[in-house]
């Protein structure tokens, strides 16, 4: 009963600092708006970048990163078993989409889901992140990117680890990410989708 509340401990303070939005915290502390008020909507930051201001849309892929990796090295570190280390994977990444903190209006996802997989497995996360790289390089749409990317990650770790708890929590947060990009797949498909750095 006790290693069940300590491993519960684990999956709330995951989804806490999922919760961070800081896409908002960052542009407040800078005097930027609030990315909820334009563009894309979206807490995120491709839609920070739409500011103009480089810097804080670096910092808040940055800080979200790190709040998806932060929970999932450390409970790896605490040998959790598979199945808790991916509660607490998708503790985080729904702590994004789904803050606490703000009213449970978050973002997509992208940024904490690659702190996660990075969180998971370097070279699997990295390797995610290059195919993002590679999309967006060509294509100059980060939805797009996204979309790939999140298409690629679970059939790597299948292809990688095989089918595990933690392999389903990929699988999940795949296709929240896919969700959550349905308005994006249709701006893609309709031609009006906005590219990288194109200000709102």
């Amino acid at each position: 009963m006790q290693a069940t509340l300590i491993n519960l401990g684990w999956v709330i303070g995951a989804y806490l600092l999922g919760s961070l939005s800081f896409a908002v915290i960052i542009s407040r502390a800078m005097g930027l708006n609030d990315p909820r008020t334009y563009g894309s909507k979206n807490p995120g930051a491709t839609n920070v970048l739409r500011s103009g201001n480089k810097a804080a849309a670096v910092l808040t892929l940055l800080f979200d990163a790190v709040k998806g990796w932060v929970p999932v090295f450390f409970a790896l570190r605490a040998e959790l078993s598979d199945g808790w280390v991916a509660a607490v994977a998708l503790a985080a990444f729904l702590g994004h989409l789904y803050p606490v903190f703000f009213r449970f209006v978050g973002g997509k996802g992208v940024a904490t889901a690659l702190g996660v997989l990075v969180g998971i497995n370097p070279l699997f996360g990295l390797a995610t992140l290059a195919t993002w790289i590679i999309i967006a390089a060509f294509f100059r749409f980060s939805s797009l990117a996204a979309l790939v990317a999140s298409i690629f990650a679970p059939v790597t770790y299948l292809l990688w680890f095989g089918g595990d708890a933690i392999g389903l929590a990929v699988l999940i947060m795949s296709g929240l990410l896919v969700w959550r990009h349905r308005q994006n797949i249709s701006n893609l498909m309709n031609g009006k989708e906005k590219r990288l750095g194109e200000k709102a």
